[in-house]
C-alpha cells in the first residue's frame, strides 16, 4: 500500500512538472521535423509589443503574417511598423484580418484593404475565422449568414489586391462549414495539440502557440509558429 501511494505521488509530481513545462513553453505538443517542413514563420499582433525583426528573423524565420485589422472598425496599432520592420528584415510578409461575426463582410473588407500596403512578393492576405466571445461553438453561429458575409469579404479582398485570400481556422470550424463553402481557398490550419489529420488539406499549419523566441517585448511572452506545406523552392514560388 505504501509503495502504491509513493508511485502515485511520483506520477502526480511528474504530471505536474510536465504541465508546467508545457505552460511555460519549454515543452510543446508539436515539433514538426525541419526536413519535412523546412519553411517556418510567425504570426504577430500588438500583443508581441515592439519587435526586433532582424533578431526574430535570425532564428530560422522565413515569413510573417501580421495582424492588420479586426471587424469593421479596428486597426492593429502596430501593424504599419511591423509590416515595415518585417519587410526590411527580408521576410515575406502577409497581412491578416480577424473576422467578426457581427459586422458586414463588405465593411470589413473595406477596412482591411485600406490598411493593406501594396508590397511586391507579399503573401496572400489571410482571414482569421475562429471561435471567440459568444461564438465558442458552431451551434452558437448562424452558419449560413456568416458564410455569406465571409464570401462578401473574400471576394472584395481578392478584387482589391489581386490575390485569393487564405482562410485561417480551426479543424472544427473548417469541417463544420468552411470546407464545403470555400474549397478553392488555401487553408491555414490551427492545430497546436496534434499534427493535422492525414487527409487535411492545408498550406500553412499553426503548430504552436507557446513558442518563445528572442526579439520581442510585449505582454504576450509566447509567439505563434507556423509551417508551410512545401519545400523552400515551392515557398519562393508560392502566390507569385
Amino acid at each position: 500500500m505504501k509503495k502504491t501511494c509513493i508511485a502515485l505521488g511520483v506520477a502526480g509530481l511528474l504530471l505536474g512538472v510536465t504541465a508546467l513545462l508545457l505552460h511555460w513553453g519549454v515543452l510543446r505538443f508539436n515539433d514538426p521535423p525541419k526536413r519535412a517542413y523546412p519553411v517556418r514563420g510567425v504570426d504577430v499582433s500588438h500583443y508581441q509589443g515592439e519587435i526586433d525583426w532582424p533578431t526574430l528573423a535570425s532564428q530560422g524565420i522565413r515569413f510573417a503574417y501580421i495582424k492588420a485589422t479586426e471587424g469593421s472598425s479596428h486597426t492593429d496599432e502596430r501593424f504599419a511598423e511591423n509590416w515595415r520592420g518585417a519587410s526590411e528584415a527580408r521576410l515575406r510578409v502577409g497581412a491578416y484580418h480577424f473576422f467578426s461575426f457581427d459586422s458586414p463582410g463588405a465593411a470589413q473588407a473595406e477596412r482591411f484593404l485600406a490598411a493593406l500596403p501594396a508590397t511586391e512578393g507579399m503573401l496572400p492576405p489571410a482571414v482569421d475565422v475562429e471561435p471567440y466571445g459568444a461564438y465558442k461553438r458552431l451551434r452558437d453561429i448562424d452558419v449560413e449568414r456568416v458564410a455569406a458575409e465571409l464570401s462578401e469579404f473574400l471576394s472584395a479582398v481578392e478584387a482589391g489586391c489581386g490575390l485569393r485570400p487564405v482562410i485561417y481556422t480551426t479543424r472544427t470550424f473548417h469541417d463544420g462549414f468552411l470546407a464545403e463553402s470555400f474549397p478553392e481557398h488555401d487553408l491555414w490550419l490551427r492545430s497546436v495539440y496534434a499534427s493535422p489529420a492525414p487527409d487535411a488539406r492545408w498550406t500553412f499549419w499553426q503548430y504552436s502557440d507557446r513558442t518563445r523566441l528572442r526579439g520581442y517585448s510585449g505582454e504576450e511572452r509566447f509567439i505563434d509558429m507556423n509551417a508551410f506545406a512545401g519545400s523552400e523552392a515551392e515557398f519562393d514560388a508560392y502566390a507569385r
